[in-house]
């Protein structure tokens, strides 16, 4: 699992360094979560959302970085993958996200197919660092490989003109530039675009797909013992056979194993060139199309049946695996050669360093003797000048003493001078300190009458108190003789506000009034006019119709429909009346 893990690495490699960078230089998480979820497809691993959230709380560089995409991919996807996955359409579906960024925009002579095909054996053969590249012996390994299934002659002498060249610039090629080389057709001049085409795909079946060897040949049928022509491929543990070469109608697979074995058979049933597959539970009986064909196919199957019980890998894989520990070796060999070279020469360098120093020391010393011999010389004129200068610093300092005692004797009779003034100035400060003395009796003379002036302040001041005291709740009853006013008086004035605010309402409710009087005078005034002119007849007749007016304030009649239109006192005199008109008729 580490290998094919280390394979899908690299086209995965592939297509995240294609994937857009964002403004600070790294790749957005909405792109880590499309290519997560292409890879959880093509791979058959189920795809977890949530952790690539958790995972990318922070953005990371690299995709090998510690706290990167690398962590996530090798947790949750590189880890669960079991190889039940289409190697081709994983390859393919990396190769779409990084084709178009990197495929170089120069015609070239091999198609896109072809171009996809070089880059999953880029994959197949570089070297297993970061940026992936394809050393020039990996180079010359496949372009062999190309050339033989072309059918063509390796030019080694073109070859190593362009390896030399390539070995001065840098240590090999990248996915792209390989393309670009074969695509060039540096190496295949002469040849067509079919011929290369087919020879890449042949390359691409052996050493990414494991086709072993591939063919038309018959196969006997279990049931119907009818013989077919059918399509085979030889696989590390398969040999599967189709309709046709298209591997679109896929018939039947013969696993492999350490237990079966391919044995020839001699010629029958009209059918030549047979051999005989011989596995656990069925046989097969196969007719090749020559003798040629027959014994490779033996040759093929029993080569790979014996590789399956040895448990080693494929051939091209194992000749890779070789390859890259020759050149470990030799990279090894080479180290260690340096190493010894370097070490060689810091042996010779600290031999020359030592001749070198063993050099100086015999010119130091010869200088040292030559220094101390001009240094014994010049010591004795020193010496000879030494002892000239010292007489002479001799009468210096003679001179220099009898100066100073001169100096000494000027110097104290200033010091007998100086204490002279100093008792003259001590005896000026006995004087000083007597006055002192005086004004200090002076002083608490003073100090006692000030203290006495002070009890009697005091005293005053004590009853100046006293007095503010007295004065003080004398002013604190006028204060609350004069708060008790003020809250009468306030009581007064709010009274007197809710008095005139009741006037003025009173005041508005009689203008209403009289508002309303006179409009009742007006209708009664128009109502007068209207029956002004009738008023009269009706004070003729006997109380049928009676005009409206103010009623009495004597109680009213109530009969049987309700109020009366007469009182008790206006009926009464209402009978008086009909009966005097009644005498006078008589």
């Amino acid at each position: 699992m580490v290998g094919l893990k280390e394979e899908l690495l690299k086209s995965i490699w592939h297509a995240f360094t294609a994937l857009d960078l964002d403004r600070s230089g790294k790749v957005s998480k909405s792109q880590l979560k499309v290519l997560s979820h292409n890879l959880c497809t093509v791979l058959n691993v189920p795809h977890d959302p949530v952790a690539l959230e958790e995972h990318f709380r922070d953005d990371d560089e690299g995709p090998v970085s510690n706290q990167g995409y690398m962590p996530y991919l090798n947790k949750f996807i590189l880890e669960k993958v079991q190889g039940n996955f289409d190697k081709v359409e994983f390859n393919r579906m990396c190769w779409t996200l990084c084709a178009k960024k990197n495929l170089s925009k120069s015609p070239l002579l091999i198609s896109d197919e072809d171009a996809f095909k070089v880059w999953v054996i880029f994959n197949f053969l570089s070297e297993d660092k970061y940026p992936l590249i394809i050393v020039p012996e990996e180079i010359e390994y496949l372009l062999k490989k190309i050339t033989e299934a072309m059918g063509a002659g390796w030019q080694q002498e073109q070859f190593d003109h362009y390896k030399i060249a390539l070995n001065t610039s840098r240590e090999g090629l990248s996915a792209w530039e390989l393309i670009d080389l074969i695509g060039s057709g540096q190496f295949s001049k002469g040849m067509d675009r079919q011929t290369v085409s087919m020879a890449i795909n042949e390359v691409f079946n052996e050493l990414i797909l494991d086709v072993l060897k591939q063919g038309y040949m018959l196969k006997k049928g279990h049931k119907r013992k009818n013989w077919m022509e059918r399509w085979f491929v030889l696989k590390p543990s398969i040999i599967s056979y189709y309709v046709s070469e298209d591997l679109k109608d896929k018939k039947g697979d013969i696993i492999l194993d350490g237990n079966c074995c391919v044995e020839a058979l001699p010629d029958k049933d009209g059918k030549k060139c047979l051999f005989l597959i011989k596995c656990l539970d069925k046989t097969f009986e196969i007719s090749a199309s020559d003798k040629k064909k027959k014994q490779e196919w033996i040759q093929a199957i029993q080569s790979t049946v014996n590789l399956l019980r040895a448990g080693s890998p494929p051939p091209h894989k194992e000749a890779r695996q070789k390859r890259k520990e020759l050149r470990q070796k030799l990279l090894a060999e080479q180290e260690e050669l340096e190493r010894q070279m370097k070490e060689l020469q810091a042996a010779n360098e600290n031999k020359q360093k030592e001749l070198e120093t063993v050099r100086k020391q015999l010119e130091a010393a010869a200088a040292r003797a030559a220094e101390e011999e001009k240094k014994r010389l010049q010591t004795q004129v020193e010496l000879q000048d030494r002892f000239s200068l010292e007489l002479e610093r001799e009468k210096m300092v003679r001179q220099k003493m009898e100066e100073q005692v001169a100096q000494k004797s000027s110097e104290l009779e200033q010091y007998l001078q100086r204490v002279r003034e100093l008792e003259e100035m001590y005896k000026q400060l006995q004087e000083a300190l007597e006055d002192e003395k005086q004004a200090r009796q002076d002083e608490e003379t003073v100090r006692k009458l000030q203290a006495r002036l002070l009890e009697e302040e005091t005293a005053k001041r004590a009853e100046l108190e006293k007095w503010h005291l007295q004065q003080q709740q004398a002013i604190q009853m006028t204060e609350a003789e004069k708060q008790e006013l003020e809250n009468q008086r306030m009581m007064k004035e709010q009274a007197l506000q809710v008095a005139m605010q009741q006037l003025k309402q009173l005041e508005l409710e009689r203008k209403e009034a009289l508002e309303q009087y006179e409009e009742v005078k007006k209708k009664l005034e128009t109502a007068a006019n209207n029956t002004k002119s009738w008023k009269d007849k009706v004070a003729h007749h006997e109380g049928l119709i009676r005009l409206i007016e103010p009623g009495s304030k004597n109680p009213h009649l109530i009969t049987n429909w309700g109020p009366a239109a007469f009182t008790e006192a206006e009926l009464e005199e209402r009978q008086r009346s009909w009966k005097g008109k009644k005498a006078t008729s008589e």
